[in-house]
């Protein structure tokens, strides 16, 4: 049995009282070698801790694991008040090569090549892991806000037998001799599902086999799903939309305060109510001809600058999309069937969401398929549930990635993707 003390984190030394054996684990983020005595500094998942050693040959290189077991002393000049002095270093693994960049250094100072090159390495770097760090904090707060309002999260499959959307823009794959697709999204899945659970949610992977090569879009990502039975209209969808970016502000603040201090980013408020424009305002206010039948990038921004100065929102909500625009399962609107029942939310000039409310009648699905001269065939086995009894029921999907890059204010979209999919990179 071990006479060690228990671990220690960098986080919880401060609060060890001085001439208290530590025992810490963690990697050689830095070796300062003084006249004297080196000063090494060990990082772990929760920060950084300094060790000073009396004799620095010998010590292991940066980024090999090590224990470091000592004893807690007081000094103000170190991390959070408290050092280790007298220690005992052992390394854990290996010597590591030198990495690629200096990961001691405050930032970064490098090209996103490399930084993806070697993703591996680079992910441990404070700012880039803070990132990330922001990203599970809104993964918690989406899964409480929802387990909290009755919903049921579930798992669909990823190999799938026809094209969530148009057909275009998928991934084909052999599938046993035949042909089969990665999901673009787990939209039919979700949907079948409420008529078992009546509110679900989904968090996976989605591709899209789309040749955009720009720092806002992925072959890869993560999606935050949500799809909720017996409602009114799209309203309600909004609404529960509100409440789930509220939650995940929420849990941003509680679970990754430190990162957000480390990057200085600028947390959104969420307001009680999301400002809200039909699509035919949203392109009255953009400058953009009547006619056009979606939002170009552009147009996004321009709005996310009326609802900044109009509402002091970083949110702004579109809704009413030209119907034959949408996807086929989109809900009309009943009073102009032109319009939709479906919606973007756009988050600081970008569009983060979209959802809808969906067709739930059966004939419904079977007309609009033959009016845009899709073939029933490929879609049969989702079309057959709609005659077993869905309500009506809408929902949304958010890009995780989106999300953070938006939070972090980041220039492309790979900086906050763990391993990023995209035209031309398939590894690491």
């Amino acid at each position: 049995m071990s006479t060690h003390p228990p671990r220690t984190t960098a986080r919880e030394l401060p609060q060890v009282e001085p001439g208290a054996a530590v025992r810490l684990q963690g990697w050689v983020h830095r070796r300062r070698e003084l006249a004297a005595i080196t000063f090494l500094v060990v990082r772990d998942r929760t920060g950084l801790a300094q060790v000073v050693v009396k004799d620095g040959s010998g010590l292991p290189p940066e980024e090999t694991p090590v224990e470091v077991v000592g004893t807690a002393t007081a000094n103000p000049q170190a991390p959070g008040g408290v050092e280790v002095t007298s220690p005992t270093v052992t390394a854990l693994g290996d010597p590591a090569d030198t990495p690629p960049v200096e990961l001691w250094r405050p930032r970064l100072d490098t090209g996103l090549p490399t930084l993806l090159d070697h993703a591996a390495t680079t992910w441990r770097h404070p700012r880039r892991r803070a990132a990330w760090e922001l990203a599970a904090a809104s993964l918690h707060g989406f899964r409480s806000t929802l387990d909290a309002q009755g919903f049921t999260e579930v798992h669909s499959p990823k190999l799938v037998e026809s094209a969530t959307e148009s057909g275009a823009n998928v991934f084909e794959v052999d599938y046993f001799g035949r042909p089969a697709y990665l999901a673009q999204s787990p939209q039919f899945y979700k949907q079948v599902l409420v008529g078992v659970f009546e509110r679900v949610y989904e968090v996976g992977p989605v591709f899209r086999a789309e040749p955009h090569d720009t720092v806002r879009h992925l072959a890869e990502y993560v999606s935050l799903d949500v799809e909720l039975g017996f409602i009114e209209d799209h309203l309600e969808v909004i609404a529960c939309l509100r409440s789930v970016v509220a939650g995940m502000v929420e849990a941003i603040h509680a679970r990754a305060g430190a990162a957000v201090g480390l990057l200085g980013i600028d947390v959104p408020t969420v307001p009680s109510e999301l400002p809200v424009l039909h699509f035919r305002e949203a392109l009255e206010i953009a400058r953009a001809p009547a006619d056009e039948p979606d939002l170009a990038p552009a147009h996004e921004r321009a709005l996310g600058e009326w609802a900044r100065a109009e509402h002091g929102s970083d949110f702004v909500v579109v809704h009413g999309y030209p119907t034959a625009h949408r996807a086929f399962y989109s809900h009309p609107d009943p009073d102009d069937p032109h319009w939709s029942r479906s919606f973007d939310l756009i988050f600081r000039g970008l569009e983060l969401v979209s959802g809808a409310q969906r067709l739930h009648r059966y004939d419904d699905y079977v007309r609009t398929l033959e009016s845009r001269g899709y073939p029933y065939e490929p879609y049969a086995s989702y079309v057959e549930a709609f005659r077993r009894g869905i309500p009506p029921h809408g929902g949304f999907a958010i890009g995780l990635e989106r999300w953070v890059s938006r939070l972090t204010g980041a220039a492309n979209i790979r900086e906050v993707t763990l391993f990023p999919r995209d035209l031309s990179r398939l590894a690491p």
